[in-house]
C-alpha cells in the first residue's frame, strides 16, 4: 500500500510541475505578467468627478480596484467604463499591481462563514485568498477586524455585473 501511495504522489508531483511549467506567466500567484505597468503611488483622481476612472489604471478591458477608495470600475474596450460601484473590503488588501482572474465559484461559504455568490478570485496575500463576492443575503457589512479576510464584498446587483464581466484570465488592476 505504501508503494502505491508513493507512486501516486510522484505522479501528482510530476503533473503539478508540468502544469506550472506550462502555465502563462503569473497564473499561479495571480500576478499578471505585465504587473510592472502599474504604479504603487496613488493614481491621480478627477476631483470634480470622484467616480471617474483614475489615470494610470492600465489599458484595455480590465477590472480596476482602488484599495484607498473602496471602488471598482469595470472597463471595456476603448477604455470605456461600463460600471463603477463601491465595495466593502476585507481585512487583507492586495498589493497594488496587475493580476488576472485565476478562479471563480458560483456560490460558496466565505472564510467569514457568510454564504456568498459570484466569487471572482485574483490574488493571494500570505495564504489569504483575495477576491470579489456578494453575500447571498445582500449584506455588505464590515468584516470582523480580528479575522484575516480577503473577500471584497459588493451588492448582489454589482456582483452579478462583475461575474458577467470578469471571466478567467481577465485583468484586475489594483491601485491605491
Amino acid at each position: 500500500m505504501a508503494g502505491l501511495t508513493a507512486a501516486a504522489l510522484a505522479v501528482i508531483a510530476f503533473f503539478a510541475y508540468q502544469a506550472s511549467a506550462h502555465a502563462p506567466g503569473g497564473i499561479g500567484s495571480g500576478v499578471h505578467a505585465d504587473s510592472g505597468s502599474t504604479s504603487s503611488t496613488k493614481s491621480p483622481r478627477d476631483r470634480r468627478h470622484p467616480t471617474a476612472l483614475p489615470a494610470r489604471s492600465g489599458k484595455g478591458p480590465r477590472v480596476v480596484y482602488s484599495v484607498d477608495d473602496d471602488r471598482v470600475w469595470l472597463v471595456g474596450k476603448g477604455d470605456r467604463v461600463q460600471r463603477t460601484f463601491r465595495v466593502t473590503p476585507g481585512t487583507v488588501d492586495p498589493v497594488p499591481a496587475a493580476y488576472v482572474v485565476s478562479s471563480r465559484s458560483g456560490s460558496i461559504t466565505g472564510s467569514d462563514g457568510v454564504d456568498v455568490e459570484h466569487v471572482v478570485r485574483f490574488a493571494n496575500v500570505d495564504d489569504i485568498v483575495i477576491g470579489f463576492s456578494a453575500a447571498v443575503d445582500g449584506s455588505v457589512s464590515d468584516p470582523d477586524p480580528s479575522q484575516k479576510v480577503g473577500g471584497i464584498r459588493s451588492t448582489r446587483a454589482d456582483g452579478d455585473a462583475l461575474w458577467g464581466f470578469a471571466t478567467i484570465g481577465t485583468k484586475v488592476v489594483v491601485i491605491r
